[in-house]
């Protein structure tokens, strides 16, 4: 029964998540909104949305370490595993003209995101600096593409272009967007609920569940954009689509869900993963800031590395 609501969870949160992002986009589209605006906040947002949903799930049932779980878990498996991933389809290669700028501000969101981890308690007060922190990164962005100065602009308006639909109806685009909305809460519901039986039964906390489990399970409608990006040979949108998902979800995720509900972070949850999910961001700006390439062999090592990485992870958990 575990299995089938993890199936089951994973699945609605995957076909959910697609439908509300390719209906929200097809939506925008019609109502005349910029394919730079959408790639820079309905692609983003939607792509984080099984996270957001599953978080603010979890918090709400008493679950805060399977919330804080999701959230550092799935910013190590966008960029370990996924990257990773596209990788092994075919090399990343990403312009540094386009993405310094925007790498030094995952960063930073990043260490902010760290540190109130680290506290050990994320307030209302602290889920309103970090919400706070993503609006005004978005509307920074919006100033920019009004002035036409932000070199980021094609790689968006390329990630718009691969979540855009062949719907033309608004009203069905409409409906698909609800019902992708329906399915995602739905399969948070299933995933919460599957993960806190499952760490009842291998005997581990239910931090470990939301970095291994959920985390991956809320990730794949990145996963999905990004292999398209990859199939079609468009590197950018590969680093730009895990760029922005991992900022929405370092900031957004927990400031919203402590704005509903605040945090007390379970002492499960170590250092060594906050420093984890640091690290590979720093390799993630590295790579965005330079000329560097990330090879299928590189790729081979990113996610040697993430498995690694949940290999020693879970025996950490069985020993505690």
């Amino acid at each position: 029964m575990i299995i089938v609501f993890l199936g089951l969870g994973a699945l609605a949160l995957w076909l959910g998540g697609e439908l509300f992002l390719r209906g929200s986009v097809a939506v925008a589209s019609r109502l005349g909104v910029s394919e730079l605006v959408i790639g820079l906040t309905l692609v983003g947002f939607g792509t984080s949305l099984p996270e957001l949903v599953t978080s603010v799930t979890a918090a709400t049932s008493g679950y805060p370490g399977l919330m804080i779980g999701n959230v550092v878990g799935s910013n190590i498996a966008n960029i370990l595993l996924i990257v990773g991933v596209a990788a092994a389809i075919a090399p990343v290669v990403c312009r540094p003209e386009t993405f310094a700028r925007d790498a030094m501000a995952l960063l930073a969101a990043t260490v902010l995101g760290a540190a109130m981890i680290l506290s050990g308690h994320i307030g209302r007060l602290g889920g309103a600096l970090l919400t706070t922190s993503l609006v005004a990164y978005i509307v920074t962005v919006f100033a920019l593409e009004k002035r036409d100065a932000w070199a980021a602009k094609p790689a968006l308006v390329a990630e718009a272009s691969i979540a855009k639909p062949a719907v033309e109806s608004l009203p069905m685009a409409s409906l698909m967007s609800a019902v992708g909305l329906c399915g995602v809460l739905g399969g948070a519901w299933l995933f919460v609920e599957g993960g806190s039986a499952l760490a009842e039964i291998w005997g581990v906390s239910r931090t470990f569940i939301g970095l291994a489990v959920v985390a991956v399970g809320t990730s794949l409608p990145e996963l999905t954009i990004t292999i398209a990006a990859s199939l079609k040979r468009k590197s950018d949108v590969v680093i730009g689509n895990v760029m922005g998902s991992n900022m929405f979800n370092v900031l957004g995720i927990p400031g919203i869900t402590a704005l509903v509900l605040p945090i007390d972070v379970p002492p499960q949850l170590r250092i060594g993963d906050v420093l984890v999910m640091v690290v590979a961001t720093i390799v993630l700006v590295v790579i965005a800031s330079t000329r560097l390439q990330i090879s299928r062999l590189q790729g081979g090592i990113f996610l040697a590395a993430y498995f690694v990485y949940i290999g020693a992870r879970y025996a950490v958990a069985v020993a505690a």
